[in-house]
């Protein structure tokens, strides 16, 4: 799903206007990255949570030329499932029995 099928899944459900649906998503798109880029972390119970986590330097290898580096220190967003969505994903479906031939 991208985020275009999110703006209408959400128009749908909720029977809004599709340009009401995308502005509440970018509000909370921008919302969430603000928060994130100050270093904030985001818990949504059931879903899973956002935090930030730093990574020092290193020492690197450029693959093409085998020539050493170093890698600045860094910070990248990182999600971890909540215990709902991991069984929700997890659970088998269960398959439509097909309709018997006549």
């Amino acid at each position: 799903m991208n985020k275009s099928e999110l703006i209408e899944a959400l128009a749908e459900k909720t029977n809004m206007p599709i340009r009401e649906a995308g502005s509440i998503t970018n509000a909370l798109i921008d919302t969430m990255s603000e928060a994130l880029a100050k270093g904030e972390s985001i818990e949504i119970r059931g879903f899973g949570s956002f935090v930030v986590k730093e990574y020092g330097s290193y020492t690197g290898r450029n693959p093409k030329t085998g020539e050493k580096i170093k890698v600045t220190p860094k910070k990248l967003p990182f999600f971890k499932v909540g215990k709902d969505l991991r069984e929700q994903v997890n659970t088998p479906k269960r398959k439509k029995k097909k309709a018997a031939k006549k």
